[in-house]
């Protein structure tokens, strides 16, 4: 990992930077991060995911909305590191998703390594490009944009 020192982000550090828990925390822990450049995390995916009860019963397969979500987060770290705002209590919305597109089922078992880069960073609106996969393969990937705000009071 490069700049600050990111060794041993796992869960525990991904907490204090997202607001995120359970059961819509969606990162387990991060690989690799470049400030201002890119971030590669990892979601492992389990059977005991509640999701898997209606989704679908007999065939469980992640939601594509959540894996854009799990991209979503893994951008909003990128974002908070980036910006020094990690532990400032400062939010990261999501704004705008594009070119969305699901190529491969996501199942339990799974690692899905959540690779997104910044093409637009603004101090206060970012924009990123975004992809999921499973080994090799791309099971989904998007663009989309969030905004840095501060905590509703």
């Amino acid at each position: 990992m490069s700049g600050a020192d990111f060794t041993n982000y796992d869960v525990r550090r991904v907490m204090a930077v997202l607001p995120h828990r359970y059961p819509m925390l969606l990162v387990d822990r991060v690989e690799d991060i470049v400030v201002d450049e890119r971030i590669r995390a990892v979601k492992a995916v389990t059977m005991n995911e509640g999701f898997f009860q209606g989704h679908f019963p007999g065939r469980p397969i992640m939601p594509g909305v959540l894996i854009v979500e799990a991209l979503a987060q893994a951008a909003g770290i990128l974002a908070m590191e980036s910006l020094g705002l990690a532990g400032s209590g400062k939010l990261v919305y999501f704004m705008a998703i594009d070119n969305a597109k699901f190529r491969a089922p996501v199942e339990p078992g799974c690692l899905v390594h959540l690779e997104v880069n910044f093409t637009q960073k603004r101090p206060r609106v970012c924009k990123f490009a975004g992809r999921a996969l499973v080994g090799d393969t791309v099971a989904a990937e998007a663009e989309f944009m969030a905004m840095i705000a501060d905590t509703p009071a």
